[in-house]
């Protein structure tokens, strides 16, 4: 008999935790689970399924208007509520949040709806009880950054974006990560006024140049006045409800709303780690070795708690890493090499590997694939818009270091190719495999000739 309440208890019930979770009660493991809101975490309740579904509500707006070049007349001018749509998501959150408790309630996980605190490196308070584990794992998640400036209450995050009570006629939205930038787009495609701040040269740092500058031109087209090398210094609300925004070098602008999307931080304030004897880094992320153990051996932790690589399906694998490794028998450790990734934005974007600014710094010898070209269902519409694709390829051994993409169904094509940059495919090998025609992605297999090396 154990000596523990639980084998394993989990902090936070987001996709990370869930899968860690259930696999290791899968393998025996007696095993509870705490989260302080509704299950499934940020991705899906507050983050990328209900932003995917903005998008989607978003992109009609483009699609009414181009029907008419298909031999569609609609019966009359479209109207749009933004309540409906809301109320629609809402819906479809609560859904997926009984699914979630479905699940652990079928793994025989047992959930606790509470705030869990650590006392000590085996002991926890979840609400009003206490309770003990043989090992603890921490997925937390991340929390959204609210600059420190005069009049920042006024504004707002990501997670308050999706219960607003009216779409703002005008809104300005300050970042240039892909929060930031997805957000712009489903305002602007939803019908109101956007302008984006960022106090870089560039949307999407870290990203192939080509695709930024790409995107960038892309997205002024759809409506956005997207103004880099500019910053909210301070917010002044206006008798009438409206805002005032102070920019960098004294400007100013008026809008209905603000949102901040200028980063995330790990969510590890307030959990008692400290007192657990956890360590953490200088951004309360926690430090784990390759095998996502903390500082204290029986204490874990995976996803964006960890400030690694903040994508949900990067937090599902190391929470498969941890309970095959822990509680299966099975070892094996996360690879963070070529991960497939997609910003949503209007049009999105797809890319894995590296870019081509990556490349250069290895020192690789690179050849670089290009092709720009209209969407062919834009053929018919005259919608001005373009879409890129980019290869980058080792000179030496052939092998296709990044591939990336801007344009309809960027998602859904980088998924595929993300299996051959990971298997370390070919440019031959690309050139030799038959073309879906006719297609966009067709492009990533039919660049014959290099534009630069």
């Amino acid at each position: 008999m154990s000596d523990y309440d639980f084998d394993l208890f989990v902090v936070g019930a987001g996709s990370g935790g869930v899968r860690a979770a259930r696999v290791a009660s899968g393998y025996g493991a007696k095993v509870a689970i705490a989260e302080e809101s509704q299950v499934g975490g940020t991705c899906v309740i507050r983050g990328c399924v209900p932003k995917k579904l903005l998008v989607y509500g978003a992109h009609f707006a483009e699609d009414f208007e181009d029907a008419s070049a298909y031999g569609w007349t609609l019966p009359g001018e479209p109207t749009f509520s933004w309540k409906t749509l809301i109320e629609n998501k809402d819906t479809e959150i609560n859904r997926l949040n009984g699914i979630y408790k479905s699940l652990l309630k079928g793994s025989n996980v047992e959930l606790f709806e509470s705030r869990a605190v650590l006392k000590d490196a085996h002991t926890l308070e979840v609400g009003d009880k206490t309770v003990t584990a043989e090992r603890i794992l921490i997925a937390v998640g991340g929390t959204p950054v609210m600059p420190d400036i005069p009049g920042i209450e006024h504004a707002i995050s990501s997670n308050q974006a999706f219960h607003l009570e009216d779409l703002p006629e005008r809104i300005a939205v300050v970042g240039g990560g892909y929060i930031a930038v997805e957000f712009a787009g489903i305002f602007a495609g939803l019908g109101a006024n956007v302008i984006q701040f960022y106090r870089g040269d560039q949307i999407l740092r870290g990203f192939d140049n080509d695709i930024r500058n790409h995107l960038a031109a892309e997205i002024v087209k759809k409506g956005i006045d997207l103004r880099l090398d500019t910053n909210v210094t301070a917010i002044e609300k206006n008798d009438d409800g409206s805002l005032s925004l102070t920019l960098t070098g004294g400007g100013h602008q008026e809008v209905d709303a603000i949102m901040f999307a200028t980063g995330r931080e790990p969510k590890t304030h307030g959990l008692g780690l400290e007192q657990a004897g956890v360590e953490l880094n200088d951004r309360g992320a926690i430090k784990t070795n390759a095998g996502l153990q903390t500082s204290v051996p029986n204490i874990y932790a995976v996803g964006d708690v960890r400030d690694h690589v903040q994508l949900t399906p990067v937090a599902i694998k190391e929470g498969m890493s941890f309970a095959d490794t822990v509680y299966g028998g099975k070892p094996w450790s996360m690879s963070y090499q070529a991960i497939p990734t997609a910003v949503f934005s209007q049009p999105p974007v797809g890319t894995v590997g590296l870019s081509e600014e990556e490349a250069r710094d290895k020192g690789k010898d690179i050849e670089i694939y290009k092709s720009t070209f209209k969407p062919m269902r834009h053929t018919l519409s005259g919608r001005d818009e373009k879409t890129l694709m980019k290869l980058v390829v080792d000179k030496t051994t052939d092998v296709v270091l990044g591939a990336h993409m801007v344009g309809p169904d960027a998602a859904e094509i980088i998924q595929g190719i993300g299996i051959a940059v990971r298997m370390g495919a070919t440019k031959a090998q690309f050139d030799q495999t038959v073309a879906v025609h006719p297609s966009a992605a067709e492009e990533f297999v039919t660049m014959r000739f290099p534009v630069s090396d």
